[in-house]
């Protein structure tokens, strides 16, 4: 991904992902797309139609070993995960949080494993990680509307950056995309970050709207910062929504 290493970001889409949606992969796929509709609403933003889960994964690249990390049991959500995004979050900033966790049955879902691996493996050939564990945050996302007039809005809602050390990047993959407009994304400079797209002074590098399944992008979080526009309902009767995997990736830092 030669845009990932000039630039700092990199568009892509099934076909550069090397993946058919046909046969099992479409299944996998429906899986991912049957939990995002089920997703619990985000416990930190009532009332921003945000539904959300959250887990972690450690990749081990000389032995070529990906695990899950449990998460903490609890009683509604099955299990739940410690999240930060550092201080970069303005909405956030330095505050704990815990997220409802990827359920137990998704973790083995092919296409999942898959992502997980391809984003793995982009890191890998850009950075000289093969001998540090990786930690891997694994989110589910969606952004739902029932009607005219709702809008579903994500987080941070303005351009911002992820946190954490240089070597950290952030790849984004879309689940489905049903009745809605909006949800542009744009990619702009460090800083940027902190400001709307529309503000006179952002230095935006790329907008772009993803649209059929699989579409993403990955950005290297120390070189760009980035947004994502809110969704509303489209023109069709119904509910309307977005639903993304975002996986960010980083060396895996000890605490001792």
């Amino acid at each position: 991904m030669n845009g990932l290493r000039e630039r700092g970001f990199a568009r892509y889409g099934a076909e550069q992902l090397g993946i058919v949606p046909t046969g099992s992969t479409a299944r996998d796929l429906a899986g991912i797309g049957e939990v995002c509709t089920a997703l619990p609403p985000d416990p930190y933003a009532p009332g921003t139609n945000r539904f959300r889960r959250y887990s972690h994964a450690v990749y081990l690249p000389w032995k070529d070993e990906l695990s899950w990390i449990p998460g903490t049991p609890d009683p509604v959500h099955g299990t739940v995960t410690d999240f930060s995004q550092g201080d970069d979050d303005p909405t956030h900033p330095r505050t704990g949080r815990v997220l409802p966790g990827i359920p137990e049955a998704l973790r083995g879902n092919a296409l999942l494993l898959r992502l997980l691996r391809w984003d793995i493996d982009q890191v890998l050939s850009l950075k000289d990680l093969g001998r540090r564990p990786l930690w891997a945050g694994v989110h589910l996302i969606r952004l739902g509307v029932d009607h005219l007039g709702q809008d579903a809005v994500s987080s941070p809602d303005c351009l911002h950056q992820d946190g954490g050390s240089a070597s950290t990047f952030t790849f984004a993959h879309l689940i489905s995309r049903t009745n809605v407009t909006g949800g542009q994304n744009v990619i702009a400079t460090p800083g940027s970050a902190g400001l709307q797209p529309e503000d006179p002074w952002t230095d935006i590098h790329a907008r772009f709207t993803l649209t059929d399944p699989l579409d993403g992008y990955a950005v290297h979080d120390h070189k760009v910062s980035h947004y994502v526009g809110p969704v509303r309902a489209g023109s069709e009767p119904g509910p309307g929504e977005r639903s993304i995997l975002i996986i960010g990736i980083a060396p895996y830092v000890p605490q001792l």
